[in-house]
């Protein structure tokens, strides 16, 4: 079966502005190997700054990588001519931003932000479209009254549903959602996770969900991919992530997560955190790993699998599947702390 989407070896490197020699490369994303399969959802998390948005938007073309190839449904997105690829990605792929209030057009109505994909593909005539525009509202649960409605008319959560109902105007097979939720309130996120999940089951939609939530994630995931500063760290079945993950930084992630079934006792992470701009060398989780020695230095560890299928992770000194978050968090502590 081939895939939604696949990242192969994909570069990101800005310019940063400073430096005594001009403009530092600031390194976004290294080394990117993903391949998201029809139908499958994928989440993805990180601390801010270690290039999940980034993974984003080179999966959805609207970055173009320094160096590695990305393909869509099996074709090398960044070697087509440009009019095909504006029209592969259009009709392909569909993304949702975080900030709906500034994702929309404010001085468009609902009507004609969800006919705009279709204009600018030409889909269908103009009865046809109308008709889909009436499709899409009812599709997100939206009342039809407010096709004319502008979006500083409405509410967070429904222009978020607008949001999600132009990213499917033209029937994706992947839909990538940035932080979808993380500027709506409690009640009106769990509406529209509600919403992802509904549409992804009933429309056979490949998603990949971005976000800081890392209990979302894993409720909204088949597999999970942890971030750290630009690289993937750890890829795991979404019902083994939280006390069988293998990598260091992946247990402090989701130590740090509230739960009611046990108080929280964060894995602590000292040590400086390192610039994307210079990076150190070998692992670039080393300089707070609290398992870290030469070894770490010198080299960066290759991908591992797990003793599961689909399990993976770069580590030189991993976690072992049976040490519980408590046994991690005397160990990180220091020696007279135990």
């Amino acid at each position: 079966m081939t895939a939604v989407v696949e990242l192969r070896d994909a570069h990101v490197v800005h310019r940063a502005r400073g430096g005594p020699f001009g403009r530092d490369p600031l390194y976004a994303l290294t080394g990117a190997d993903l391949t998201v399969a029809p139908g499958e959802a994928v989440g993805v998390v990180g601390e801010s700054g270690c290039g999940k948005s980034t993974l984003a938007q080179v999966l959805v073309g609207i970055r173009r990588p320094t160096s590695g190839t990305v393909l869509l449904g099996g074709r090398d997105l960044w070697a087509m001519p440009a009019g095909e690829r504006r029209v592969t990605v259009g009709a392909g792929t569909g993304m949702v931003f975080q900030d709906s209030s500034t994702a929309l057009n404010r001085r468009l109505t609902v009507r004609r932000i969800l006919r705009d994909p279709m204009d600018v593909h030409r889909r269908g005539g103009t009865a046809e479209r109308e008709a889909r525009v009436r499709e899409l509202m009812a599709l997100v649960g939206l009342p039809a009254a407010l096709a004319d409605a502008l979006p500083g008319q409405l509410s967070g959560g429904q222009r978020q549903r607008v949001a999600v109902a132009r990213a499917l105007a033209l029937d994706p097979a992947l839909l990538v959602a940035d932080e979808p939720t993380s500027a709506l309130d409690v009640s009106v996120r769990a509406q529209i996770l509600n919403l992802l999940l509904d549409l992804r089951e009933r429309l056979g939609l490949a998603l990949v969900f971005v976000s800081h939530d890392i209990q979302t994630v894993r409720r909204m995931s088949d597999r999970v991919i942890t971030m750290y500063l630009g690289r993937i760290v750890e890829e795991a079945p979404a019902g083994r992530i939280t006390g069988e993950a293998r990598h260091p930084y992946t247990r402090a992630l989701f130590s740090a997560t509230p739960s009611l079934l046990r108080p929280l006792v964060p894995i602590p992470l000292t040590g400086p955190v390192p610039s994307a701009t210079r990076p150190p060398s070998g692992c670039p989780f080393r300089t707070r790993c609290w398992r870290a020695d030469a070894v770490c230095v010198r080299e960066m560890p290759g991908f591992s699998a797990a003793s599961s299928p689909g399990h993976r992770y770069r580590c030189h000194h991993p976690v072992q599947e049976n040490e519980s978050t408590d046994d991690l968090v005397r160990e990180s502590l220091p020696r007279e702390l135990r």
